[in-house]
């Protein structure tokens, strides 16, 4: 490692916005010991490196970066998701994307390449420029990019905003810098006036107080939808791979939406390809 333990824990403890001593207080140990740590005058044992990386919230693949240097070994592997000791990972996946049907679902990694999803997501994804579904496909890409979904959503500069607020956030919270390059991409993006207009971005088309949360508005399978999304992780990974998968769920946000929804998955029948043959998220690495 060209960087020491004491400064990267400093950076993580600083991006937290915790102070030595409230740090110490969480990880048990004392803020002169931390102090020391920070400055290069200590150094912290395996333990101490793994509760304050708890502590901090450090993804589990920087904790192998501060245990590297601190001069431990990684404490977390990276198996790729195709080996047989992820059969019981894939099989909550795939059961929860197929459960999920006729409504999309999808898998996507830490940099927001979509692994998988089931026939109602792709669904979704006709019409959009070839170039944005050439693996890997990311789903900000897709979402925002002018020949992808952007002319199609119509609550654009309030879908837009969530996108970016959740991604920026995404981008801190992991010191991702993958993250904040794609940030910087899609944040970039112009747009015709029919698209989005700038001065609407502080207007946004806030839902009415019957729903429960700011829906995606979209022109898809010949009508419009309404749906609002969930975002669920693994608990508790100790492999890194598991760790930075997340799955999106949506759900209708009206009855039109799910008797659309339904319909479609009726008219596809056995004549869809299944999910796994569509993304194939146990042949990515």
């Amino acid at each position: 490692m060209t960087q020491g333990i004491g400064p990267m824990l400093r950076e993580w403890r600083k991006r937290r916005n915790l102070s030595q001593l409230a740090l110490a207080l969480q990880a048990d140990t004392s803020s002169r010991h931390l102090s020391f740590i920070e400055t290069g005058r200590a150094v912290p044992s395996r333990e101490l490196v793994l509760r304050l990386a708890d502590q901090l919230n450090v993804p589990i693949r920087q904790r192998n970066s501060l245990l590297m240097a601190a001069g431990y070994a990684p404490a977390y592997e990276e198996t790729p998701i195709s080996e047989t000791h992820m059969d019981r990972a894939n099989e909550a996946i795939d059961r929860l994307l197929n459960g999920h049907e006729p409504y999309p679902a999808l898998v996507f990694d830490s940099i927001s390449d979509l692994r998988r999803a089931n026939r109602s997501a792709l669904a979704l994804l006709d019409g959009i420029a070839d170039e944005l579904l050439v693996p890997p496909i990311n789903i900000m890409r897709v979402a925002l990019h002018p020949e992808g979904l952007a002319p199609r959503i119509l609550n654009f500069a309030v879908w837009r905003g969530h996108l970016l607020g959740r991604l920026r956030r995404e981008a801190v919270l992991t010191n991702n810098e993958r993250l904040a390059t794609l940030y910087d991409e899609v944040s970039s993006y112009r747009y015709a006036k029919s698209v989005f207009d700038p001065a609407r971005e502080m207007e946004p088309d806030m839902p009415d107080g019957q729903s429960i949360a700011i829906p995606l508005r979209i022109r898809a399978l010949g009508s419009e939808l309404s749906l609002f999304s969930a975002l669920t992780v693994f608990a508790a990974p100790v492999d890194i791979t598991l760790s930075e998968l997340t799955i999106e769920t949506f759900y209708p946000a009206d009855a039109h939406t799910a008797t659309v929804l339904h319909s479609h998955l009726q008219l596809a029948g056995a004549d869809e390809p299944a999910p796994d043959q569509l993304v194939a998220l146990r042949a990515a690495p």
